[in-house]
């Protein structure tokens, strides 16, 4: 059985990136809520406790049973984890004179502490807290400070248990990784046998067992995730799988014929659905984002299931959900920040079992195993896209003749990044088309035609985004090109947001 580090979540918008850091030592790793440690699990190794954007003293805050763990396994606690575990053992956790966010440096710590191995003096940390520990109990002894921060790290003695006021996992904690490391390998004794070999192997036999002979339908995207999934249980049922592709008319140009073209390289069984007309149709005049989302949710639904109940004997319904998806729509705080398309919807109209293959993955991961199973490298590469497609970059109601006219500017900008070398160094990019009309002069004409803005982010997990800092050059080509090229464009705009505050994509 799989060895696994269980992080027990307690709101942190930093959560996922402990769970990817674990990840890349080659471990396995799940993510729960808070109150939910599994019973009797043979295979745990270690515990990691979250941050939260609770004060310990908050009425709502949330609160673990730590007799459940507590010398039971090696422990882990990061900022709110480490306030909340020296709280419930007699400590002081209190406000901090001001907000210790940012930067900051272990001005002191113990070296041959097991948790800190290997980590050069005076390295940079990340902090993030309002509240501060003033004081901990007798057992428990300090083992980093900062300048600011007398107790940014403590050990309960006798004991594998840990806590620290910074966050190891995020990238401006220097040496990060190694603090988690030491944890990991070192103290929870993981043996790192986490990869996408061990993953695909276990996770075809598995699919065997729980499919047998039963057949299964995939609606595919052209994505990664979607079409990780398809590989992978075309590899373990082979014809028993029939993947649907629907295109609503709203993709990116040419792209329904590349993907299919792609998908029969791939050898997977595929049928193609051309529903223009219904998409087109059902979205005249609509302009409001949410509701152009939830159109294009019904109809997808509406044509893989008339194609879908034309298969005969489906048990199935596969879908390319991972670990992301998951965790966000299982949020403990009750806050919604987007619904996932995969999580939920088809089966409740369909009556067919659910088979996730990929939900134990995150993106990074999924690519890997992608690798792992042969696929063609633009696949893997390929760039977030929505799943109501160019719907959502065009700002106010859908038209042919605006879909068309965003394509061709679109393709332009793709096409351009992967010329000059820029494809795989930003996340995700596209054009979005504004509803507004500006002046502009050309030849001897004036001119009052559409302008659209160019997104391109870098981000690691889409959780948090930076604009890409493309050339200039690279930006002047591509606005003269779209500007003589594209009729009905007469001016271009680089969006240069971050998020947050803002979003990726503008609806």
């Amino acid at each position: 059985m799989q060895e696994k580090i269980i992080i027990l979540d307690f709101g942190s918008q930093t959560t996922q990136l402990i769970g990817r850091r674990v990840r890349e030592l080659d471990t396995y790793c799940e993510i729960l809520p808070y109150n939910k440690f599994p019973e009797d699990d043979q295979n745990i190794k270690g515990v990691i406790l979250s941050g939260s954007p609770f004060s310990v003293y908050d009425k709502d805050a949330f609160k673990a049973d730590l007799g459940r763990i507590w010398g039971k396994y090696p422990i882990l606690g990061i900022c709110y984890g480490a306030q909340f575990m020296a709280y419930s053992n007699g400590g002081k956790v209190e406000p901090a004179g001001s907000r210790e966010y940012g930067r900051a440096h272990l001005s002191s710590f113990s070296k041959e502490n097991k948790l800190f191995r290997g980590i050069k003096e005076n390295t940079q940390v990340w902090m993030s807290h309002g509240d501060t520990i003033t004081s901990i109990p007798s057992n428990f002894k300090i083992i980093a400070s900062t300048d600011e921060v007398k107790i940014a790290a403590y050990q309960v003695e006798s004991e594998n248990i840990w806590g620290v006021q910074f966050h190891p996992e995020v990238y401006h904690t220097e040496e990060g990784t190694q603090l988690l490391r030491n944890f990991v390998v070192e103290i929870c004794g993981c043996k790192q046998d986490w990869s996408p070999s061990s993953f695909i192997e276990t996770t075809v036999a598995q699919l065997r067992e729980q499919l047998k002979d039963d057949k299964v339908i995939l609606a595919l995207s052209g994505g990664v995730d979607s079409s990780v999934a398809a590989v992978l249980l075309n590899k373990a049922i082979g014809k028993n799988l029939t993947c649907i592709f629907v295109d609503h008319g709203m993709l990116r140009k040419n792209e329904f014929e590349n993907v299919m073209r792609d998908y029969e390289h791939l050898g997977l069984n595929v049928i193609g659905v051309n529903a223009h007309d219904k998409f087109f149709g059902e979205l005249a005049g609509v302009t409001e984002p949410e509701r152009k989302r939830k159109i294009i949710g019904k109809g997808f639904i509406d044509v893989f299931d008339e194609e879908a109940r034309k298969i005969k004997d489906v048990k199935w319904l596969a879908q390319g959900t991972i670990y992301p998806d998951c965790i966000e729509s299982l949020s403990i705080t009750g806050t919604v920040i987007k619904s996932h398309h995969n999580v939920g919807g088809l089966p409740e109209k369909m009556n067919l079992k659910l088979c996730e293959p990929l939900r134990l993955l995150f993106k990074d991961e999924v690519r890997r195993v992608g690798r792992e199973l042969g696929m063609m490298e633009h696949l893997i590469t390929r760039h977030p896209f929505p799943g109501p497609g160019l719907a959502v970059r065009i700002l106010g109601d859908i038209t042919p003749e605006k879909v068309s006219i965003l394509q061709n500017a679109d393709d332009i900008f793709i096409r351009g990044l992967r010329e000059w070398g820029l494809y795989d160094k930003v996340w995700q990019a596209g054009v979005v088309l504004l509803p507004v009309q500006s002046v502009g002069v050309m030849g001897d004409e004036r001119t009052y035609e559409r302008a659209v803005a160019l997104r391109a982010v870098t981000s690691t997990d889409a959780m948090t985004a930076d604009w890409a800092k493309l050339p200039y050059d690279f930006l002047a080509k591509i606005s003269n090109e779209i500007i003589n090229k594209v009729k009905g464009v007469n001016r271009v705009v680089y969006d240069i947001s971050s998020k947050p505050p803002a979003t990726i994509e503008w609806e």
